[in-house]
Formats: C-alpha cells, structure tokens, sequence
C-alpha cells in the first residue's frame, strides 16, 4: 500500500495521530477507491447491474467504537433516505443533489430501521435494548422490550411482513447478562397489533440482517458470527418452520466483511455484505456478482428512488450507492388485501 502512494507507515500513522481522519481521508481512501469495482460472478448479473458504472460515495465520517453507520431506509414520499450513525446517536438525512444532514438526535445508538404499513418508522435500539415505532408527531411506542418478562440483549435490525407483523433480530451484544435478560440470540415476530411476541429462530449466535423472498414464504436471516445466511419457510401464522431451516449461502472468505444486513428485489435476488463486498445472490443463494468498494465491512442495505433501483449502502463509516436494473422490494410493504 505504502509503495503504491510513495508514503512510509510511520508516515501514515503521524497522519493518523495529528488528524484521525488524515489517513481515511488520504492515503487509504486512495487504496479504496483503487480498489473499486463490481466483480462479475455469473452472467447473470449482466440483468441485474451495469459492471462499468462507478461505486459513488456520497457521504463518509460515520462510525465508531460503539457502531459504524446503519440501516437505511428510503422515504419514498420525501424522495430521501435516512440511516443512524451509532456512535454519535444520530439519524441522519440524505437528500439527492442537497447531502447529508441531521434528522434527529439522541437516537438511543439505534441500528436498523424499517417502516410498518402506515409509514411509520421501526427502530432496533441498542441502548435501551427495545424496538419502537415512531409516528409523525415524534411519539414513541415500544414495540418490544422483553420476551417472557426477560430483557432483550441488544436488537440490531427489523422488517416488517404485509400483514403488518413486525419481524426483529436479538444477537446480544457487550453487556454482561444477567437474571433478567434472555439467554437466546434470536429472531423474534411481534403481531401487528404488539399484542404477541413469539421466538421464532434460535439456532443462531449472532442473528443479524433480515428479508423476506418477494411472495413471504421465505425469511432469510444472516449469521454474522458464522458468516452465513439461512432460509426458513414462513407458516401461515407468521410463524417459521423451523425443521426447514438451511444454509442458503456462506458469505465467508479471505478478505474482511461479514453478512450484516440484507434486502430483496422484486426478482427475488438477494443483496447482503460479506467478505470483501457487498453480494448480489439469486434465489438459490447462487453468487451473482460482488461490488468491491475497498473497505473493511458492508454493514446494511437499501432500495430507494422514484423507480426503487437506488442501491444504497453503508459501510462502517460512509454512505455509498451504485443502480441496478431490477428494482427492489419497496418498504413499506404493500398490505394484503386477501
């Protein structure tokens, strides 16, 4: 790395010392952006994505110790995205043509973010260790915050199905558990009315990113510890199956980066980071393509745009975008009427 910018490490890490961001905003932001690409995996991916197109970066300086930038989500009706900076509590604005601003703040060092069927915003919090929805006039109502009178350990992403239930992960995190915490990293599913919370995936260690296939019968959950994502069939409860559960792809490697979050286009393909980028798979978990951006981890994903084939992402400290030519699974879902 040194040789290619003409830079000694002890050089780099006076940057790094005079500075802090010296160094992500020098030598290696050139090593990243050489390093740029979208790596063509199967012909497949030819229907899905332009290879050629440049990864734009559209904001950077998130992230920290506590969590990196997280969970986007487009708010079709505003034309903007927003998603959290963990480590400072902040939710942030993204307009296209205007940038990046402040929406809110304290956000409880919220992490994914989703919207129920009335366009309200789902919220997995780490700090109060609770999901919420959040309604126009900034009221908070708790979604979830124990299981079985127990704690949850440190909710990290959510979704929400088309009948409204409200579908969340719990890997745990840094506390030191005690008599009143849950003892399980799991997924959880909250009626749509927040009447009823039922365990419905527990083979996990670190249950992360979550979508449903574009008809619901198939609920894909990312381990990140293992480095995998698995497959569920979806019962007609609400509920999964869980004796169907099954490797749908390892997302291991080399290179750093693990399956975080995940979302779905209209076709049914899969967009989910992983080792060294972030992954285009098709409905078999088959590996289509990878965009390598050139950094440590791809930590969440979002569909936006009028026509829904905005792909943004974040990693751990910028917001990036690239288009795709299929469109994703608009949020929020469309109710059933049957």
């Amino acid at each position: 790395m040194h040789a290619d910018h003409g830079m000694s490490r002890r050089r780099m890490l006076e940057m790094v010392g005079a500075g802090g961001l010296a160094l992500a905003g020098g030598a290696r932001r050139a090593w990243a952006q050489s390093a740029k690409r979208i790596e063509r995996l199967a012909p497949e991916l030819d229907a899905i994505i332009d290879t050629s197109q440049s990864i734009r970066e559209l904001a950077t300086g998130f992230g920290g110790d506590i969590g990196p930038a997280e969970g986007p989500v487009w708010i079709s009706e505003g034309r903007y995205l927003l998603f959290n900076d963990i480590q400072t509590s902040r939710r942030m604005k993204f307009t296209p043509g205007q940038g990046v601003v402040v929406a809110k703040t304290p956000t409880n060092e919220a992490n994914g973010l989703t919207r129920d069927l009335q366009g309200r915003l789902i919220s997995a919090e780490h700090a109060t260790r609770r999901v919420t929805r959040e309604d126009p006039d900034g009221s908070i109502t708790v979604v979830a915050n124990n299981f079985q009178g127990k704690r949850l350990l440190r909710p990290n992403d959510a979704i929400v199905k088309s009948d409204g239930a409200i579908y969340f992960t719990d890997p745990g995190g840094p506390l030191a558990p005690d008599q009143f915490d849950v003892t399980i990293a799991g997924v959880y599913r909250v009626s749509a009315d927040l009447g009823t919370i039922s365990l419905i995936v527990d083979d996990m260690i670190g249950p992360n990113g979550l979508a449903f296939s574009p008809d619901e019968s198939i609920l894909y959950v990312n381990d990140a510890r293992r480095r995998t994502a698995r497959a569920y069939d979806v019962l007609p409860n609400g509920t999964v199956a869980k004796q169907t559960s099954r490797l749908f792809a390892d997302l291991g490697g080399p290179e750093p980066g693990v399956p975080d979050g995940m979302k779905v286009d209209t076709a049914g393909n899969v967009y989910t980071g992983g080792a060294g980028g972030l992954y285009i798979l098709d409905k078999t978990g088959k590996k289509l393509g990878r965009i390598v951006h050139g950094l440590p981890a791809t930590t969440n994903v979002a569909f936006g745009g009028d026509d829904w084939k905005t792909l943004y992402f974040t990693t751990r400290s910028s917001l990036n975008m690239v288009t795709v030519k299929v469109a994703g699974v608009p949020v929020p879902a469309k109710k059933k009427t049957t």
